[in-house]
């Protein structure tokens, strides 16, 4: 079963990657008909805590789902609703970030 996203953020520090990222991330979301407001958030210790090395990061429901610089919107979209994980060895799915998120 899908979980509902009801949440989208994009963490960093305000450079243009940062910036960027964001701005694909408010249109990616358009474009998939969401009615969720992308936030912007420069907590780098919270992306952190996430296990996240590299930014920025986008995060759905407080969760990095993408990191590092994205000029890519299909990259974002896929993201977004979960499509861009590769399932590791022990079954888990494998996030864009090299983590598992």
């Amino acid at each position: 079963m899908e979980s509902k996203i009801t949440k989208i953020e994009v963490i960093g520090a305000g450079c243009n990657n940062c910036k960027k990222l964001h701005e694909l991330a408010v249109k990616a979301a358009q474009e998939l008909g969401l009615s969720v407001e992308v936030g912007y958030s420069n907590e780098v210790q919270r992306a952190l805590r996430m296990g996240v090395m590299q930014f920025p990061v986008l995060a759905v429901n407080d969760k990095a789902v993408l990191a590092g610089p994205v000029t890519d919107i299909e990259k974002v979209k896929k993201a977004i609703v979960g499509n861009t994980g590769e399932t590791g060895g022990d079954g888990k799915k494998r996030c864009s970030c090299g983590g598992y998120c």
